[in-house]
């Protein structure tokens, strides 16, 4: 084990107290190993030391030259700075220009006289040729030699440029990273031999000293090359080993009864299934069949159908005589799945009860907020088996919740849902429960193979018949105001046709404490503001409800649904509102998940550049449910040329969820993807990104579960082992199982 210790060593051994200090709370590193993956950003290229008269225009140059004159012009009435630096090397004059906070530190340290190198970019400004922000390193060395060195060392390089902080340069981050850099030869290699000769993949200690002291482009792709695999195949191995363990857990089978309830229920649908529902209904009977438990994702879009395809398989589980648990994010999505369920299934769902049908099951809720009275008589009729199918929230994960026979989880929208909750489900059965996640977020395949890695994935990537399109519309409120008139006046066409609308504003508005908050941090927030010239804050429900009811809607019957309400009166929006007692619903994201109205065909999402490209594409599936076609107007204020308005252009576009949220995950990258809870991995990616890198993560997938197959404890790859429990630390154990 002696040779990760020079990884694991503390960087203030090295590097000092101060400096280690900086790395630690503003970059999180903190050993050895931590910096040399600490990679570059960017390399620029030094042009060959160019002497100052045959300065090449818009070329990167590294001059070598004597500071001949400096001085501070004030502009602005005395508000801004310029620092002009002129600069002699005998064989012509430059100039160098440095704005605003830049200007103190060259002002103390350019003085006539001073000798140094600089590197920039060279332009014309006054038909001078200048250099406007140059990095430099002052060559005063005491010694000629030191200097020459400084000079070779500096000139005719690649020189890396590393993600930095305010209070550390890539300069100085580069310092350190040559302090440590002898250390890369103690590396240990994660990389099975047999695969790293069958890829050709230079070794890791030499792909460190390449990535961080290239000589030549290629050694920068080489090292990356490298780099990024030993990330992914790192990564692929833990998740892979992760399904591995999943597949020695015991549980029971659930095979499909013929003449039972599901047969039942089949002959009851006014409906065929989609080719697609069929497909992924297969792949999860074939699961349920197994003396394994199930792991399987379902991505499908806002109504492919995931509640029918879920709903057929709690079906089986009942019939093969267990129960079924669907858990939903919200109390309000609990409430509508339990009635959407029960209204597919009519007297099926009424097992025992008069009038109910003798095949049937019970079918109960079980939420929170429920009464003593009805909460007790769910529990029995779970403990007791009475009821086959459960749906309520959280609370069904509680300590006093105990099943007769829990053979299926069903878990709706996963990343509203982390494992310790997966985990206390689990324990629920007297075996493993099988699982089946589903999400209405389209993930692409390298997420999913990534952050769903321990999950099997199935795909409903077709719409069921009937369903309408849906325009999408971006309304520049800024440029042209009539735009925004005209979208209220369409909102009130759809209400006279016979059809509701919904009204989404980023905010829910005012209450008395963010009033008494807002009133403490508003001169804070102003002076922030003068600074940043900040935008104003989103729009809010209630702020945009009074408009509407005193303007541009007047006379509708407008009502308001957000999460702050009781969730007796949401439900009780919800209701009024499916019930058509309501023409327009003005709410906050309450709405993203779930909400099922079909006669609501308009949508006015307001500052729609506030929201993210997958949730604007979320909401929008909330209409053109039914036979009408749906309406989804985007309102922004952003300028036309900025990257938001882009977005929303982009959702315009397509109804596409899969190429959006590939949109999506370029524009966010992948940190967000990954999520701020799930900050483990997150921190170990640092050369993979997860959109770019399709190829090399499908192919160290496919690596990782061979190794796994053939050495699942990895005994005879101890380095790999060791690599990996450096990786699974705690807070990356939950990160992997968050998925």
């Amino acid at each position: 084990m002696e040779r990760v210790s020079a990884f694991d060593e503390p960087l203030k051994k090295l590097l000092g107290g101060a400096t280690a200090k900086v790395m630690a709370e503003h970059l999180d590193l903190h050993t050895v190993g931590d910096l040399l993956h600490h990679y570059p950003r960017r390399y620029e290229e030094r042009g060959q030391l160019t002497a100052l008269a045959d300065l090449p225009l818009d070329e990167h140059v590294t001059v070598v030259a004597q500071v001949a004159d400096a001085r501070i012009m004030v502009f602005n009435n005395g508000r801004g700075k310029r620092l002009e630096v002129t600069l002699t090397d005998g064989s012509g004059r430059l100039q160098l220009v440095f704005f605003g906070h830049g200007v103190h530190k060259p002002h103390k340290e350019l003085v006539p006289g001073r000798r140094a190198m600089f590197a920039g970019k060279v332009s014309v400004f006054n038909r001078k040729m200048q250099l406007a922000h140059p990095t430099y390193q002052l060559l005063d060395a005491a010694d000629a030699d030191e200097a020459t060195e400084a000079v070779d060392a500096f000139a005719g390089r690649l020189l890396p440029i590393y993600p930095a902080c305010k209070q550390l340069d890539s300069w100085r981050i580069a310092k350190a990273v040559d302090a440590v850099l002898p250390s890369a030869r103690d590396a240990v290699d994660p990389l099975p031999g047999s695969l790293r000769e069958g890829r050709g993949f230079t070794p890791l200690p030499e792909a460190l000293l390449k990535v961080h002291r290239p000589q030549t482009r290629a050694d920068i792709a080489d090292a990356r090359e490298r780099l990024k695999w030993d990330e992914a195949f790192v990564l692929q191995v833990a998740l892979a080993r992760r399904r591995y363990a999943d597949t020695q857990l015991p549980a029971v089978a659930r095979k499909s009864v013929p003449g039972g309830l599901l047969d039942a229920f089949d002959a009851k649908l006014p409906f065929t299934l989609t080719e697609g529902q069929q497909k992924v209904t297969g792949e999860i009977f074939g699961d349920l069949a197994t003396e394994h438990p199930m792991h399987r994702l379902l991505q499908g879009e806002v109504g492919s159908g995931k509640t029918m395809v879920a709903l057929r398989a709690m079906l089986t589980v009942v019939d093969a005589g267990g129960q079924a648990a669907m858990l939903a994010p919200t109390e309000v999505l609990a409430q509508q799945h339990h009635r959407s369920i029960t209204e597919m299934m009519g007297e099926l769902a009424e097992g025992g009860m008069l009038g109910g049908s003798d095949q049937g099951t019970k079918v109960v809720l079980l939420t929170g907020s429920m009464g003593v009275p009805a909460r007790r008589q769910a529990l029995l009729d779970l403990v007791t088996g009475e009821a086959g199918i459960v749906i309520g929230t959280h609370a069904l994960i509680e300590d006093k919740v105990q099943f007769h026979d829990l053979g299926l989880v069903v878990v709706d929208e996963q990343h509203r849902f982390g494992v310790e909750q997966r985990d206390a489900l689990r324990s629920k059965g007297k075996q493993p429960p099988h699982l089946l996640v589903m999400t209405a977020t389209p993930i692409p395949r390298t997420v999913a193979m990534t952050v769903f890695g321990d999950l099997e994935t199935s795909v409903l990537d077709q719409l069921p018949a009937g369903r309408s399109p849906i325009a999408t519309h971006v309304v520049p409120a800024k440029d042209k105001p009539h735009f925004l008139s005209r979208a209220w006046e369409r909102v009130r066409e759809e209400v006279e046709n016979g059809h509701q609308a919904y009204v989404v504003c980023p905010r829910i508005g005012d209450d008395a404490d963010e009033a008494a908050k807002k009133k403490k941090g508003r001169k804070a927030k102003e002076k922030a503001a003068e600074d940043d010239g900040e935008k104003r804050p989103p729009l809010a429900v209630l702020e945009i409800t009074e408009e509407l009811r005193g303007g541009a809607l007047a006379g509708l019957r407008i009502e308001v649904l957000h999460g702050r309400m009781h969730p007796d009166d949401k439900d009780d929006v919800m209701r009024r509102f499916a019930a058509d007692q309501a023409d327009v619903l003005v709410a906050t994201t309450v709405i993203e998940v779930g909400v099922n109205v079909p006669n609501a065909t308009a949508m006015v999402i307001m500052d729609a550049d506030r929201f993210g490209v997958s949730q604007l594409h979320q909401l929008r599936g909330r209409v053109g449910r039914g036979s009408a076609p749906g309406l989804c107007l985007l309102v922004s204020e952003a300028h036309e040329a900025s990257p938001a308005r882009a977005r929303l252009a982009a959702v315009a576009a397509t109804l596409d969820g899969f190429e959006l949220s590939r949109i999506d995950l370029e524009q966010r990258r992948e940190g967000d993807v990954l999520g701020q809870a799930q900050s483990g991995v997150r921190s170990s990616l640092r050369m993979l990104t997860v959109i770019d890198d399709e190829e090399v993560i499908a192919a160290a997938r496919e690596e990782a579960v061979a190794v796994v197959a053939a050495d699942p404890e990895l005994e005879h790859l101890p380095d790999l082992r060791i690599v990996l429990d450096a990786l699974l630390d705690k807070e990356r154990e939950e990160y992997l199982d968050k998925g």
